[in-house]
């Protein structure tokens, strides 16, 4: 082998070399993705909401990548009924482990019915976690203790 195909092998071979570490070193630490825990819908977790009332919603979110924001939707099963979305980045942004707990003002004229509710955490490297639960509206008795089990 000529000193040339042997210049060309080493160049070769560090090159390839050098990509490979390089690439690797490029790489950003894995970061995990949030995660919801606990997802609380309704006092004592009853997922029932009534007109004219609030919803009362609570979660421990993790986010090691820190909160972006935090979106709430909620809309009914069927084709009509009443229909809310939000997003949460005040006293929420940046953390990285927090409480989720909002209190939702239910519009007096919302329709009875099945709903569903989507609580989506996205963290500051765009990922993102969605926990979903059913929720009804039903007319009736809405006088809550607010000073219930929960110390929030």
């Amino acid at each position: 082998m000529n000193k040339q195909n042997k210049l060309v092998i080493v160049i070769l071979v560090g090159f390839t070399f050098f990509t490979w570490v390089g690439c690797n070193k490029d790489e950003a630490p894995a970061v995990n993705k949030p995660k919801i825990e606990g997802l609380e819908v309704g006092y004592n977790n009853d997922r029932i909401a009534h007109p004219g009332s609030d919803l009362h919603l609570d979660a421990a979110i993790l986010a090691p990548g820190g909160i972006a924001s935090i979106t709430l939707s909620i809309h009914p099963e069927g084709e009509a009924g009443w229909e809310f979305e939000r997003e949460y980045t005040e006293g929420y942004e940046g953390l990285k482990n927090t409480d989720f707990h909002e209190h939702i003002d239910v519009p007096a004229d919302a329709a009875e019915g099945e709903y569903h509710l989507h609580l989506t955490v996205t963290d500051q490297l765009g990922n993102t976690v969605e926990a979903e639960s059913h929720l009804d509206i039903v007319a009736g008795d809405h006088d809550h203790d607010h000073d219930h089990d929960h110390d929030h």
